[in-house]
């Protein structure tokens, strides 16, 4: 699940220190690591990338449209973020089966081995697996059927409860979920500071860096990216 990274409507939470073209362009960065990431621990034939937005008129263009070759690229369904969520898990379990390993952009420091576990811990359960974040949501959702996931319609989004409520509405449903990994999503300037700190290998930290020492049009204005809190 991502959101075309552009100016002024990507990262808006980073835009403060790292400007708007600043957050676009770590957003890029993200989406890039992300997309290398399922790239890797899955084939051709195996990633849906459900996207809202022109992949043409955000930040590093050329290099997503690269990325996504292998991937079936489809329009998020739905008005608000739950209803793309159901619809996106919908989709993939429609065209791909399952299970279905469900991922946003704000992780980038996910590897391919361990989409592959939450993969394979979904299979062995027959059931939801789901992964806690740090600040309260979740950043991964792997459902075995399509079923699993409508409950998220229902759950209040990107909210300090939302991964307890989620929990609570699978298992309210029928479909109790086993937990992988808590992670920390990037939202905030200091969620991108540790993440970068904790992946330095991925482009997303190599953005960060690259802004830190002034090296990108998106440097802060009042607040230094190395202490950003």
């Amino acid at each position: 699940m991502a959101k075309v990274p552009v100016p002024g409507m990507a990262k808006t939470r980073l835009a403060p220190v790292a400007g708007d073209q600043g957050a676009a362009d770590l957003a890029a960065a993200a989406l890039l690591d992300t997309l290398a990431a399922g790239s890797e621990a899955f084939p051709p034939g195996r990633r849906v990338l459900a996207l809202t937005g022109d992949l043409a008129a955000g930040c590093r263009a050329d290099e997503l449209a690269r990325a996504c070759r292998g991937w079936l690229v489809v329009a998020q369904g739905g008005q608000t973020f739950g209803q793309r969520l159901v619809d996106g898990h919908r989709q993939a379990h429609r065209r791909e089966g399952g299970p279905v390993v469900q991922i946003g952009m704000d992780t980038p420091q996910v590897g391919a081995e361990l989409l592959r576990e939450v993969a394979e811990a979904a299979y062995r359960y027959g059931g939801p697996v789901l992964g806690p974040a740090d600040d309260g949501g979740w950043w991964v959702l792997a459902t075995t059927h399509a079923r699993e996931a409508a409950v998220l319609d229902g759950v209040p989004m990107s909210r300090p409860d939302t991964g307890r409520l989620t929990a609570a509405a699978l298992s309210g449903a029928g479909h109790p979920p086993i937990f992988t990994v808590t992670l920390r999503d990037v939202d905030l300037p200091d969620d991108a500071r540790v993440v970068a700190e904790q992946a330095p290998s991925t482009r997303f930290a190599a953005t960060w860096r690259a802004m830190a020492a002034g090296a990108l049009g998106g440097a802060p204005t009042t607040t230094s990216l190395g202490s950003a809190s």
